[in-house]
C-alpha cells in the first residue's frame, strides 16, 4: 500500500474523529470537538498531518507548540495500515516542522492504559519521564474536558 502525507485541515475533522473512534486506547474528550480542533489547527498552522491512501484517511498526527516545546497528540494509524512506516513518517514530518520554528524538544502524553502506544514511543527512542508528574485542572467544570 502507498500513502501520501498532507497538512491536516478542518475539512478532515470528521475523518479524523472516525479514526479516533475506531482506535482502541484513544480517549475522546470535549477538547476534541470540531470547534476546539479548528482553533488548534489555526493556532498551529502546518504542523498537523494526515496520511491518505486512495483518498481515504489512514492515519493522522496533530502537533503544536507553546513557543518553547512541541506537543504531539493523537498519533493514529488504522490497524490494517500499521507496520508500513506511516507513523514514523508522520512523527518525522511533525518534528521537522517544529524544528523549522526553533522547537527542538517535544512531548507526547500516553494514557497509562495504552500499552500499545507506550511500546511504540519507547521503541522509537522516546524517553519515559520519571522526574516529573503532570497536573491538570478542568476550569470549565466538565469532567470530559
Amino acid at each position: 500500500m502507498s500513502f501520501t502525507l498532507r497538512p491536516m485541515t478542518t475539512a478532515d475533522y470528521d475523518a479524523v474523529l472516525s479514526l479516533m473512534q475506531r482506535t482502541p486506547g484513544i480517549s475522546i474528550r470535549d477538547a476534541d470537538s470540531r470547534e476546539s480542533t479548528e482553533r488548534y489547527l489555526a493556532r498551529n498552522p502546518g504542523l498537523s498531518f494526515v496520511a491518505v491512501d486512495d483518498q481515504a484517511l489512514c492515519g493522522c498526527l496533530m502537533a503544536g507548540h507553546d513557543g518553547r516545546r512541541g506537543y504531539l497528540q493523537h498519533l493514529i494509524v488504522l490497524p490494517e495500515y500499521r507496520r508500513q512506516g506511516i507513523a514514523g513518517v508522520l512523527v518525522e514530518r511533525c518534528l521537522n516542522e517544529l524544528a523549522a520554528l526553533g522547537i527542538h524538544k517535544s512531548h507526547v502524553d500516553v494514557l497509562k492504559t495504552n500499552d500499545l502506544a507506550a511500546a511504540y514511543w519507547a521503541a522509537q527512542g522516546w524517553t519515559l519521564r520519571e522526574d516529573i508528574d503532570r497536573y491538570s485542572v478542568i476550569w470549565s467544570g466538565s469532567a470530559n474536558a
